[in-house]
């Protein structure tokens, strides 16, 4: 190992980096383990944990049976006596067997014992679709969670704030759903080697400057979103992402202003677009101050309100794609001026 100065990056996969943030949290506190199905000799069914075994032995990387209810009930039960689990629940598509420990028991305990049980668990789920995973282990579904009090909803779209973000979800002591999108999995990106490096939850970032119209992403879009940005760029339309990176809780004021500043909002993820969780944003901005400096109707771009295909052409249709982004885009920037 070379001496790694503080600001020092290094190329990485998505996966690399989700497994480096729990290394590093795992070697500064010994109540922090991982648990899941595959966790350990497998070394994640994504390949999140390979080494981690050999590194923390079987008593800190758990391989669990297949049943959700009873790993969401061990890693709840677990945190309340003084542990801070990670779960690896794999596919996010598998919450719902998770959902009553999580919303019932672990959302509720520290507000239920006025403030003296707290439950730091964190759930990472692989979510979305993208790798031909089909019906039941391609869905998006944060507004299941971000629905429930208690629990913080976690949404990376890049593997440098993966990082930074699954660290501090580890710190916290509340329930956090730590979301991994799966198709940016072997996605290459720089990644910061600091072991005290964080980003603190509730804090997005733009992540392109702009003054035409604000895109609000997150996840597997973002990246869609920033390449269709840079090509209508070329067309003289001038877009500002915002990434609120944590949609619970979530960066409130960075979107207001960005809409106060160009007066015009589409919102885009790879979730159902019925019940999503871009219409929260759009009611709250509708609720909000920056609702008088709209000179348009926001937009919202997701998933088509149907199961996931499992043919690839048939997948990629429900989807927002960058085509698809550019011709909402370029729709939006004409007709509001």
């Amino acid at each position: 190992m070379s001496n790694t100065s503080m600001s020092e990056t290094k190329l990485m996969a998505l996966r690399e980096a989700v497994n480096l943030a729990m290394s590093e949290e795992m070697r500064k506190d010994e109540n922090i383990f991982l648990m899941g199905e595959d966790v350990g000799i497998y070394g994640g069914d994504f390949g999140t944990s390979v080494g981690m075994l050999a590194e923390f032995g079987e008593k800190r990387v758990k391989d669990t049976p297949i049943s959700e209810a009873a790993i969401a009930g061990a890693a709840v039960g677990s945190a309340i006596t003084g542990l801070r689990p990670i779960v690896d629940l794999t596919f996010m598509d598998f919450i719902t067997i998770a959902l009553d420990a999580i919303v019932n028991n672990g959302a509720k305990n520290n507000y239920m014992f006025g403030g003296g049980l707290k439950t730091p668990v964190t759930f990472r789920v692989a979510s979305g679709s993208g790798i031909g995973s089909a019906a039941q282990h391609s869905q998006s579904l944060e507004s299941w969670v971000t629905h429930i009090p208690g629990i913080k909803v976690v949404a990376p779209g890049n593997a440098n704030d993966a990082k930074g973000l699954l660290k501090s979800a580890i710190q916290d002591n509340n329930i956090v759903i730590f979301m991994e999108p799966k198709a940016l999995y072997g996605k290459k990106e720089e990644v910061t080697q600091d072991p005290d490096f964080y980003i603190p939850l509730g804090k997005g970032e733009i992540k392109r400057e702009g003054t035409d119209l604000t895109i609000v992403t997150y996840g597997r879009m973002l990246e869609r979103v920033l390449k269709a940005a840079e090509e209508v760029a070329e067309q003289g339309i001038n877009v500002e992402v915002v990434d609120p990176r944590t949609l619970i809780p979530l960066d409130k004021e960075l979107i207001f202003e960005s809409v106060k500043k160009t007066g015009k909002l589409m919102l885009v993820n790879d979730a159902y677009k019925t019940g999503g969780f871009i219409g929260e944003i759009a009611a709250m901005v509708t609720e909000s101050e920056a609702f008088d400096y709209l000179d348009h109707p926001i937009v919202r771009l997701a998933s088509e309100d149907v199961p996931v295909p499992y043919a690839r052409v048939l997948e990629q249709a429900v989807l927002p794609d960058v085509e698809k982004i550019k011709a909402a885009i370029i729709k939006m920037a004409n007709k509001g001026n």
